[in-house]
């Protein structure tokens, strides 16, 4: 919580040739978080995609001044392009999500009434999860 009262949130994306579902995670997001009345900011990390994610990236970027664009030269892991994120943000809280949308945004809110409610470390786990293996679920 800021001096004024006003929470800063940051959302961290580590992104690895999403350009087919970047668009739609960003018009998610901007829903959810325009509705949360905090302000944020919005870091994209470009993991050294090889399509156009980054074209698509810079687009956004270019329309919205609330997102920052970070790109690696090239493929680190999502472990590095997250620490890459991480480093650049100034929120009182940090959201990280995937781009494929496999994280839906709209589970955020429920993420920081958590946070509001004093827990320092918040996150999400899955219920289900449809289409993979047992093998997979197992491990």
């Amino acid at each position: 919580m800021t001096e004024s009262g006003i929470c800063m949130l940051s959302i961290v994306v580590p992104a690895y040739n999403e350009q087919e579902s970047i668009r739609e995670l960003y018009r998610r997001l901007t829903v959810v978080l325009t509705e949360t009345g905090m302000r944020y900011e919005v870091i994209f990390v470009n993991d050294g995609s090889q399509d156009t994610t980054l074209q698509v990236l810079e687009e956004l970027q270019r329309a919205d001044s609330r997102l920052a664009v970070v790109n690696l030269s090239r493929n680190f892991g999502k472990e590095i392009a997250l620490s890459a994120g991480l480093d650049m943000t100034s929120g009182d809280a940090v959201v990280v999500i995937d781009a494929d949308l496999q994280d839906p945004p709209e589970l955020i809110p429920l993420l920081l009434a958590e946070w509001r409610n004093g827990y320092d470390v918040v996150y999400a786990r899955r219920t289900e999860r449809s289409g993979e293996t047992w093998l997979k679920k197992s491990t």
